[in-house]
């Protein structure tokens, strides 16, 4: 099931679903059963979704056509959101790119950072570079999405505490980014001003044709006005999301609503690729991430 946040024509946030080209309010057409806000539906998703699941069999249902409503970040207010850096071959790069070696810790444990759950942005937004940034990048990403509190949750179980996937654009303002990180800390105003999410939340039942070793086959491409410059496969991936919410869990409780990054995938931005393939961003440009499964998140630099 593909979930979605959006303005209806009266401009009121709504939570819902997408229905190929339709979009119906959940509480609308539940008759006030569902919650009009995505947060509460995943909060309480386990007695939520048996009654979201039996209205899709409905024949008749109030909707909305795409023209009619705007698309936003689908969980526009997420609890927290933590940034892993998953992939070997984006960590081989960008440490090569600034003269060094991978760190033989990051072969330990999966390694992550807080960004900003009061930053997101969804499909079709303008995204604002930092007014001190000359160097801005986009990151090609997958997100879970929490769908149920757990602490010390252990890799092998983690799949239960999964609600859905979305893609994810970790926005980096590389300058401001390698400066503060020269300090021994993980990156903040080098990320913090915008994250993209969406189209949509899908559910995690509608991936598991794609896995295999508990890993997706899901094809991954970044386009700037309509060139692809990225390509990648999620399953090159070197920890999975169960390894991440093993460590993310470690000692603290992980809540509902929590959104958990995969980190880029291998030649997944501006920076792996070198300046001398594509120039940093700049206002006026397109950024569009396609992933498998999980539809294309496209956002203009203002």
């Amino acid at each position: 099931m593909k979930l979605v946040t959006f303005y209806n024509p009266e401009g009121q946030m709504r939570a819902g679903w997408l229905d190929h080209n339709r979009v119906i309010d959940m509480k609308l057409a539940s008759k006030g059963e569902l919650p009009d806000n995505m947060a509460d539906f995943i909060k309480n998703n386990a007695s939520y979704m048996p009654i979201l699941e039996a209205l899709t069999c409905s024949v008749e249902l109030p909707f909305y056509s795409l023209e009619e409503i705007r698309l936003t970040a689908p969980l526009p207010n997420p609890i927290t959101f933590r940034d892993f850096v998953a992939f070997e071959t984006h960590v081989k790069n960008a440490t090569k790119r600034a003269g060094d070696t991978v760190a033989p810790e990051w072969y330990e444990m999966p390694i992550f950072y807080f960004s900003n759950p009061h930053a997101m942005k969804g499909p079709e937004e303008e995204v604002k570079r930092p007014a001190k940034c000359l160097r801005l990048d986009y990151e090609l990403e997958l997100a879970c999405i929490i769908g149920k509190q757990g602490t010390n949750i252990m890799a092998n179980e983690a799949e239960d505490y999964i609600f859905g996937y979305t893609i994810l654009n970790d926005w980096s303002a590389r300058d401001l980014q390698m400066k503060e990180m020269k300090v021994l800390l993980g990156p903040a105003k080098g990320k913090d001003f915008a994250t993209s999410i969406g189209p949509y939340i899908l559910t995690k039942d509608q991936l598991e044709p794609y896995k295999t070793n508990g890993r997706f086959d899901l094809e991954m491409t970044a386009a700037v006005n309509g060139e692809i410059l990225s390509q990648g496969n999620f399953k090159d991936i070197y920890y999975t999301f169960g390894d991440m919410i093993e460590r993310a869990s470690e000692e603290v409780t992980l809540y509902p609503g929590d959104i958990i990054g995969s980190g880029t995938v291998g030649f997944g931005c501006i920076m792996e690729l070198g300046p001398e393939v594509h120039r940093w961003l700049e206002p006026g440009d397109e950024v569009e991430l396609s992933i498998t499964g999980l539809g294309s998140l496209k956002n203009r630099i203002s």
